[in-house]
């Protein structure tokens, strides 16, 4: 068990950054990476079985209703694979911001392309089914350290994808990237997208049981950041915690396309980076279903419904924020008090006036620690019961992204960028 003390209210002054919170919860989750490699057909055929977490979450129940029609998703990674059978049809005109040969359709890692699929796929030929499959994805390619090794890329491609997806006809940001440094510029870029209505969810990392450093842009005030958690709804051990956390989905034992390749999936923990996409999805749902609402509504709602066991509302995890995602209660059963469309659900001030204003972190935190010390034992995901009955479980306008003489300082921030 980990001890500590509650944390307050987060208020934001501009330019801060997340405060640390601390309680007292236990943390408990079991990383498993066992790889599955068999042929393609195979694999296939049994992909979308190992996606525990859609029974989880019913979501076939959802589907009859919303899909994520009318929701573009902006996913910036390592690029997004259009061919694959469960996108194709998903993928419009996105933005490489590398600097490098290629564009955003080409996915060096496979990484992008999983996101995508977790979040859009239609599950056609056997491949990953995505939470939110009526959505689309607008991809924005980035580097990671292995990529910036081999080329010569350019330095500012995180804020420039940010300012890109700003500035598309996207909603939603999923960014299942990280970096343990920050940026003025990318905090800018995410201030910027902020200002322009859009929801921007990041992965906290996966390096709880080693540093547990403070994770970026999850850490920016304007970001939403997502923590993982297994299949009983508790924090997997590798996710990180603190006051970065604002809300949790499943990241544990879910597949993921192996490599570049797309030969075949790989059955193994999907970290942080898969809670987002999860994370992300969900958001979709709830945004398909009232497409009139912000930003700000969307996010209070999946807030306001999020999965907390028995801890009491308003009370923040260390290790879950808010809760795990459920856009079931929302969508089944109604649930969910949108508010303000230009307040944050997080600091409760105020963000832009008019159409989708952005949240910012967490705010309406009790000083108070959770009441019972399992509370981040909670009920997952998706659960659409009454309380106590849950379930266990187009183109853009964007920057131009030129190849960049790296800088010293510059250099430091690029390289140390990973997928989570």
């Amino acid at each position: 068990m980990t001890v500590g003390m509650g944390r307050s209210e987060r208020s934001r002054k501009s330019g801060a950054f997340k405060q640390r919170l601390i309680s007292t919860l236990a943390v408990v989750g079991v990383v498993s990476a066992g790889l599955v490699s068999t042929a393609p057909s195979a694999v296939a055929a049994d992909v979308q079985s190992k996606q525990w977490y859609l029974d989880a979450m019913h979501a076939k129940e959802m589907w009859k209703t919303v899909t994520g029609e009318g929701i573009k998703v902006a996913v910036i990674d390592t690029g997004v694979n259009p061919s694959t059978p469960s996108l194709k049809g998903q993928i419009l005109k996105g933005m490489d911001a590398t600097g490098a040969t290629g564009d955003e359709t080409d996915d060096y890692r496979g990484h992008g392309t999983t996101m995508a699929e977790l979040i859009a796929g239609t599950g056609n030929g056997g491949g990953l089914k995505g939470l939110a499959p009526g959505a689309k994805i607008i991809p924005m390619r980035i580097t990671d350290t292995q990529f910036q090794d081999e080329h010569s890329v350019n330095a500012h491609d995180s804020e420039d994808a940010i300012r890109a997806a700003a500035d598309s006809g996207a909603q939603i940001i999923s960014m299942s990237f990280a970096s343990d440094f920050p940026s003025a510029e990318e905090r800018e870029a995410v201030k910027y997208a902020q200002n322009k209505g859009k929801l921007f969810f990041a992965g906290v990392g996966n390096n709880a049981e080693k540093d547990n450093k403070e994770q970026f842009p999850a850490s920016y005030p304007e970001v939403v950041g997502v923590a993982a958690t297994d299949r009983n709804s508790k924090v997997s051990a590798y996710s990180q915690h603190g006051a970065i956390v604002d809300i949790a989905a499943p990241g544990d034992d879910i597949p993921r396309w192996c490599d570049e390749k797309f030969e075949k999936y790989c059955y193994e923990d999907g970290g942080t980076s898969a809670a987002t996409a999860i994370a992300s999805a969900s958001a979709a749902l709830i945004w398909s279903a009232h497409p009139d609402w912000t930003a700000n509504q969307v996010l209070r709602v999946l807030l306001d419904t999020a999965g907390r066991g028995d801890w009491e509302k308003g009370t923040l995890s260390n290790y879950l924020g808010h809760g795990v995602v459920r856009p079931a209660v929302n969508i089944l059963r109604g649930k969910g008090d949108p508010g303000a469309p230009d307040v944050s659900p997080l600091t409760d001030e105020k963000t832009t006036s008019g159409s989708s204003a952005v949240p910012t972190a967490s705010a309406s935190a009790s000083s108070q620690p959770p009441q019972k010390k399992n509370a981040d034992a909670a009920v997952v995901t998706g659960s659409a019961e009454k309380p106590g009955e849950d379930s266990q479980v187009g183109l853009i306008l964007g920057v131009a992204a030129g190849v960049v003489v790296l800088g010293a300082a510059a250099f430091v921030l690029v390289r140390r960028r990973r997928g989570v």
